[in-house]
């Protein structure tokens, strides 16, 4: 049975006078459901979120209703073993995050469950109760909880919204499904694309709004792992100056050996907005207002670098080489590097130069076109550093 904590107003709640009592959270959610389903959707606002009721306005326009029973389709062996196969790669970056997550929850009553991009279960972790069949129906890995399937959950609503999302009892659209509280994340691939989606979810359990922000940062540590299972030569970590490196929460960018982009996560495409340019093969020159073979230089020396952007901004980097032709390994991210311990930009420049002019066996002028950059350059700032 519900918690009777469940009750408790959020932060959005309506505020009651004295005289007045609370309204609770479940009657808010019936009002709105009366009203969406009696086509007045516009009186709804305020009492759930406007994509729940959009979502509600779908399932009610394809002729579905509340009431339907919501039939969980069958899953064959051959679909479980397809669904799985499909997302090998995802599947195996998200199963420590998974893991973790299953002990967090272990008192909660929640479970988690991960998705391919078409809402199909590819995975699940968790204190699951499989003598619950309201459980295990949607723990089967094959089983499709998309919106067209389902009708309103949080794994339809983080696909399509794609943003974290969180949903309690009445806000599913069927009434069978409204035994559900879950929490939902949508998981982006390589190539910022929707991958899947990260699920909480609990059966008759306590609402817990605060675990959509663990889905949103156990997503966030999967797409990274992700990341580094796609083959690259370098690695940089990526934020501002005076920021902290070496969380979840860094820029992930990887190039291979001839400097081109391989990938970039969601933190990377935020400070970096050219990386978002879609159906464009990009080169670390068109991010980096500095030679792109600095940064391979600054990864052989170790310690981080500031990089200057083309727009005049500048970014602190830590930089890492992965084996050549091998995937990186996932593992813990390296401990936090302050912007003390960071080379200034111009010892690591200096060094490139006097490298290239050791390689052109003294010769200035090639040196200075291998870097493009004028001889002038190349005297003036070998001049400053003697």
């Amino acid at each position: 049975m519900m918690d009777a904590h469940s009750d408790r107003q959020p932060s959005t709640a309506m505020h009651a006078t004295p005289s007045t009592p609370p309204v609770s959270r479940l009657a808010r959610i019936a009002q709105a459901r009366h009203l969406v389903m009696q086509e007045s959707s516009s009186l709804a606002a305020g009492l759930v979120e406007p994509w729940i009721a959009q979502s509600w306005q779908r399932c009610l326009s394809r002729g579905l209703r509340p009431q339907d029973p919501v039939s969980f389709e069958a899953v064959s062996t051959s679909v479980m073993r397809q669904a799985s196969e499909a997302n090998h790669t995802l599947m195996q970056a998200a199963r420590p995050v998974l893991k973790q997550l299953g002990g967090a929850l272990a008192d909660t009553r929640y479970f988690a469950i991960l998705t391919n991009h078409n809402g199909v279960v590819i995975d699940t972790d968790g204190p699951i109760d499989r003598s619950d069949r309201r459980a295990s129906l949607i723990t089967r890995v094959g089983v499709d909880l998309s919106e067209n399937s389902v009708g309103t959950t949080a794994i339809g609503a983080a696909l399509r919204e794609l943003q974290p999302v969180w949903l309690h009892r009445g806000e599913h659209f069927y009434q069978d499904t409204s035994v559900y509280s879950c929490a939902g994340a949508p998981l982006f691939g390589h190539d910022g694309r929707c991958v899947g989606m990260l699920d909480l979810t609990g059966v008759e359990a306590a609402e817990r709004p605060e675990l959509r922000h663990l889905a949103t940062h156990a997503a966030r540590r999967i797409e990274n792992a992700l990341l580094l299972l796609r083959p690259h030569r370098l690695l940089l970590r990526l934020n501002w100056p005076g920021m902290p490196l070496g969380d979840d929460a860094d820029g992930l960018l990887t190039l291979d050996a001839d400097g081109r982009v391989c990938a970039a996560n969601r933190a990377a495409r935020q400070l970096l907005p050219t990386l978002n340019t879609q159906g464009m093969e990009l080169h670390g020159r068109d991010l980096f207002a500095l030679p792109w073979e600095m940064l391979f230089d600054a990864a052989r020396k170790g310690g981080a670098i500031e990089i200057p952007l083309w727009s005049g901004l500048r970014l602190q980097a830590q930089t890492s080489l992965a084996n050549r032709g091998q995937h990186a390994t996932p593992g813990p991210a390296p401990q936090g590097v302050s912007t003390a311990s960071m080379r200034p930009l111009r010892e690591v420049e200096t060094d490139l130069i006097r490298k290239a002019v050791e390689e052109a066996r003294g010769n200035v002028a090639l040196a200075a076109r291998n870097l493009g950059i004028s001889r002038a350059t190349v005297y003036r700032k070998l001049g400053q550093h003697g």
